[in-house]
């Protein structure tokens, strides 16, 4: 399978004809207006196809790129079971974070979710975006895979993770939970930073997946900060930060939501489809622009 960039910006051609004869069985071209199913089956008999970048990047959530081999068209898409283990695990935590209903205890009653949904699943996930080649998507489900994971691992009070700090035996011991808390909230710094990273590369995606970036960017640096203001003494903003990070996942949440709603739609080939908002075509690629300098 081979895939080249036509000039002018154009789709990627994917040649699937014998003999590397692109006019042997005729030329389809496959857009937005196709769901993943029917697109499949035309690849399967088309000589030669493109594949728009908006129904590429509602398939798999990743660039177009120069991927050979026929794993996309024999083995199921990933993507969707990596989403839900997010939105399973991020949902009710983000419902905890802004207290409803009285929740609250940084959503420790998920604990079993942080582990079977949010790492095992995105786990999962990631590995089948890197047995197809998308390198994107299979970096950032199995970082947010390992960040469950560690959250999880966090609240479990086997890993000791509090009790390290102690000193003594109360489990009221002040220094302990400074100690804890400031320590903590360097990791949603990093995780932060990670999120910026990712939403710099979403720019090349779709604007769900960009939107969850920018969201997820706020949320950690709220959640950081609600975990230093405790340390100073400033009770009600640090509550109020920790109701805005929660309000920032659950912004998450909505697109994540609409994403995973699109793609299930395709994958059973449902008369109706919903738009991810392409990017691709916006910020163009190196290669291309490589190719439309000549």
């Amino acid at each position: 399978m081979n895939e080249t960039v036509n000039g002018g910006g154009a789709p990627l051609e994917k040649d699937f004809s014998q003999n590397g004869n692109p006019y042997n069985l005729g030329h389809t071209h496959l857009d937005s207006g196709h769901d993943s199913d029917a697109a499949l089956r035309k690849i399967r008999t088309a000589g030669s196809i493109s594949i728009s970048p908006e129904l590429f990047e509602k398939i798999y959530l990743s660039p177009q790129n120069k991927v050979h081999g026929d794993l996309r068209r024999t083995v199921g898409n990933p993507t969707p079971l990596a989403l839900i283990g997010f939105l399973i695990s991020l949902t009710p935590l983000s419902m905890d974070l802004m207290g409803w209903r009285g929740a609250g205890g940084s959503g420790a009653a998920g604990l079993g979710t942080y582990f079977f949904f949010g790492g095992l699943l995105m786990t999962l996930g990631a590995l089948g975006e890197w047995i197809i080649g998308n390198t994107f998507p299979f970096v950032v489900f199995g970082s947010f895979g390992a960040f469950w994971l560690g959250w999880a691992a966090t609240l479990q009070p086997f890993y000791n993770a509090y009790g390290a700090y102690s000193t003594t035996d109360n489990p009221a011991d002040g220094l302990a939970t400074t100690g804890f808390r400031s320590s903590f909230a360097f990791f949603f710094v990093a995780m932060g930073i990670m999120c910026f990273v990712y939403l710099i590369c979403s720019l090349r995606t779709n604007v769900c997946f960009f939107m969850i970036f920018l969201t997820l960017v706020f949320a950690f640096s709220m959640l950081a900060g609600t975990y230093w203001q405790l340390n100073n003494g400033n009770t009600a903003l640090a509550g109020r930060l920790q109701i805005a990070a929660g309000a920032f996942a659950f912004c998450t949440c909505i697109f994540g939501w609409w994403i995973f709603i699109a793609i299930m739609l395709a994958a059973v080939d449902f008369p109706l489809s919903l738009p991810v908002g392409d990017l691709s075509g916006i910020v163009k690629g190196a290669s291309e622009k490589a190719k439309d300098s000549v």
